[in-house]
């Protein structure tokens, strides 16, 4: 679960670094403004940076733990972790922008092919293989 957590938040870190022409730490203050709001996330420096990364790299590893609840139960999740990875990188995609966000005091990004794309591959791929490895191959069922 860990390893999985922090691998989709690494992943989702090169990811948005990749995307967006700015610094980690501004991507990190972009995560705090979440909870703080665009203006206090900014002007509140590193400690803010900080803040947002600590949020992150929380909600990579919380996504791990669903993924890994559910592969105890649904055993297809740990058989074929490439597809089923992929497909919750997907699922992240649209439960953080259609639900998180939203929520939150940050402002909405809006659909997006290669974010999407991207947590296919960088987040949800991590921690299916992860899980893979941490449950086994699931073979014995």
């Amino acid at each position: 679960m860990l390893l999985g957590g922090f691998g989709a938040g690494l992943g989702d870190s090169i990811l948005a670094l990749v995307l967006y022409p700015v610094s980690l730490v501004r991507i990190y203050q972009s995560v705090a403004a979440g909870l703080l709001g665009r203006d206090a996330a900014v002007q509140g420096g590193l400690p803010t940076a900080a803040l947002g990364m600590l949020l992150h790299f929380f909600i990579a590893t919380t996504a791990a733990f669903v993924y890994v609840v559910a592969s105890s139960r649904l055993k297809l999740l740990v058989k074929q972790p490439v597809v089923c990875g992929l497909a919750f990188g997907i699922a992240v995609y649209f439960f953080m922008g259609f639900v998180v966000v939203p929520l939150s005091r940050a402002r909405a990004g809006g659909f997006s092919w290669r974010p999407m794309v991207g947590h296919a591959l960088l987040v949800g791929l991590p921690i299916a293989l992860a899980a893979r490895y941490k449950l086994g191959r699931g073979e014995s069922d």
